[in-house]
């Protein structure tokens, strides 16, 4: 099939006003004159502020955490020198820091199974510009999406995993993706990522999980909540790490239930709250909007 898609994404324009846009991410200690320090070396670069947030765990001792946006006029050429002077500023007051080009779309790749609502959501998003992203990829152990996914024009990536071929599957995964995207993104896909993988893409792979974290981790969280007689169902994107279902908590949400949804209608509902919450997560993340201390992270939405 052609790789040429009928669909492409509606955000030329905006990408072409975000061509001197610049996001800033940072984490430090708290402690007076912050965001005075930041906001003074971005004017004395001619930069404008756009956009600005803020968030403090504790005035007395505890950590601070910041986003900022900016326009400044010939950016790829000056984003060089800008972060060099920048360092000054970082090291008087111990951040982990980083900047993004707004107008750099992050390459993802999508990792899916064999049900479809949370790879949908994700490309109908991306169909209509609302995920400022390029997918570069679909990896799947299965063949059912193809059709589906190559009518976009993405390419299709089976790998089957069995136990016999699993360690081929895991560096045929690397081979596609290290070095080559920015993002995974689980959709369903019902594979453990191995440790060498997550290391590789530290909070860099978000999977969706079919229930409210931290209840009813591990499989059928449906019949659990169902056995359980639960009145909310809901779903968690969260980051991986090798800790199953353990990672920071990116979004979540909630539907309330009654004792006559059986665990059909539960899985409906759920596959709901999946779609939305997954797509949330993923674009809070490829627009900068998240910063990760120890097993949290911090949302700028």
């Amino acid at each position: 099939m052609s790789q040429q898609s009928i669909y492409q994404p509606q955000d030329a324009k905006r990408r072409e006003d975000k061509s001197n846009r610049a996001r800033m991410l940072i984490s430090c200690p708290d402690r007076a004159g912050i965001v005075a320090a930041v906001s003074q070396f971005l004017y004395e670069q001619g930069a404008n502020i756009v956009q600005s947030d803020q968030y403090t765990m504790d005035p007395e001792g505890g950590m601070f955490f910041m986003r900022i946006e900016f326009d400044l006029q010939d950016l790829e050429v000056r984003l060089a020198s800008l972060q060099e002077d920048f360092t000054r500023v970082a090291d008087r007051f111990e951040m982990r820091w980083s900047i993004f080009r707004a107008a750099r779309r992050k390459r993802v790749a999508i990792f899916v199974s064999k049900e479809d609502h949370a790879l949908l959501e994700l490309l109908w998003q991306w169909q209509a510009g609302d995920l400022d992203a390029e997918i570069s990829m679909v990896v799947s152990n299965h063949e059912d999406m193809r059709a589906l996914v190559e009518s976009f024009g993405i390419p299709y990536h089976y790998i089957p995993v069995t136990p016999d071929t699993k360690p081929e599957a895991e560096r045929r995964q690397r081979d596609l993706t290290v070095g080559k995207v920015d993002l995974i993104v689980l959709a369903r896909y019902m594979q453990i990522i191995p440790p060498k993988f997550i290391e590789q893409f530290h909070n860099r792979i978000i999977n969706i999980h079919h229930s409210f974290l931290p209840a009813f981790v591990g499989g059928k969280p449906y019949q659990q909540a169902y056995d359980r007689g639960v009145k909310l169902i809901g779903a968690t994107a969260h980051y991986v790490t090798e800790e199953l279902d353990g990672g920071p908590i990116i979004e979540q949400d909630i539907q309330r239930v009654s004792h006559r949804d059986n665990v059909n209608e539960l899985k409906r509902i759920g596959r709901h709250i999946e779609r939305i919450v997954l797509a949330r997560a993923v674009k809070w993340h490829i627009e900068d909007r998240l910063l990760v201390f120890q097993n949290k992270t911090v949302a700028f939405v």
